[in-house]
């Protein structure tokens, strides 16, 4: 059991109406920003099973013929998706509704950060960032350089990106009509500062595409 100063300390994504969004698996849910800004946080499309520009990113992974790793996997949507086509995959994400309703659908996750040691570091033959997770930790360069560290040699990073050229870091809190969470350092990068980040950790772009008003960059590991 943690002491309770350390129970007292409220975790975004895990103690905030993230949490209880998922477990209802519906929202509404907003990301807000310092400046009275906010943007819909998509919780019912991410319970649903994978749909649209979520089938690009199962597609590119058929081929890999090793197994994938889900970074903030989220209700676990794309961990089904890849099992189900045949790629073994793994989900990882700090949220323990997050990773119960992945357990739900038959997947396998983790109930880790992306920055805890995770299984077969080095060896993945490829990892996803999608539903605005290149944000996570405030740092794009970290959590690229890390990622890079978990993929083989040769390994695919999918990654979703801001459509938009953006390349800013602010302040947030995620909110829901009961309230909202702890501020946290959130992200976000489109292609040209996606493909920038990604250098500085050895991730070659190979692939930019756009679907259904989504738009992702393909990263390899030199």
């Amino acid at each position: 059991m943690q002491p309770a100063s350390a129970r007292s300390v409220a975790e975004p994504w895990v103690d905030d109406p993230f949490g209880r969004a998922v477990r209802a698996g519906r929202g509404p849910l907003w990301l807000c920003r310092g400046d009275g800004s906010r943007s819909v946080l998509e919780v019912e499309r991410w319970c649903a099973p994978a749909a649209g520009a979520d089938h690009g990113l199962v597609s590119r992974c058929l081929g890999l013929g090793a197994p994938v790793l889900d970074l903030g996997c989220g209700p676990g949507r794309l961990v089904a998706a890849l099992l189900a086509a045949g790629v073994p995959a793994l989900g990882v994400d700090v949220c323990a509704a997050s990773v119960d309703r992945t357990a739900g659908l038959g997947a396998l996750a983790l109930r880790r950060s992306v920055f805890d040691r995770l299984p077969a570091e080095g060896r993945w033959g490829g990892a996803l960032l999608a539903d605005g997770n290149l944000g996570i930790g405030g740092d794009p360069a970290a959590l690229l350089s890390r990622t890079a560290e978990l993929l083989a040699p040769g390994g695919l990073l999918l990654v979703e990106t801001d459509p938009a050229e953006v390349d800013e870091v602010s302040t947030v809190r995620v909110a829901g009509p009961d309230g909202a969470g702890p501020p946290f350092r959130w992200a976000r990068c489109g292609p040209a500062a996606t493909a920038r980040h990604g250098a500085t950790a050895g991730l070659e772009p190979v692939e930019h595409w756009r679907s259904h008003g989504r738009s992702f960059l393909a990263l390899r590991r030199s």
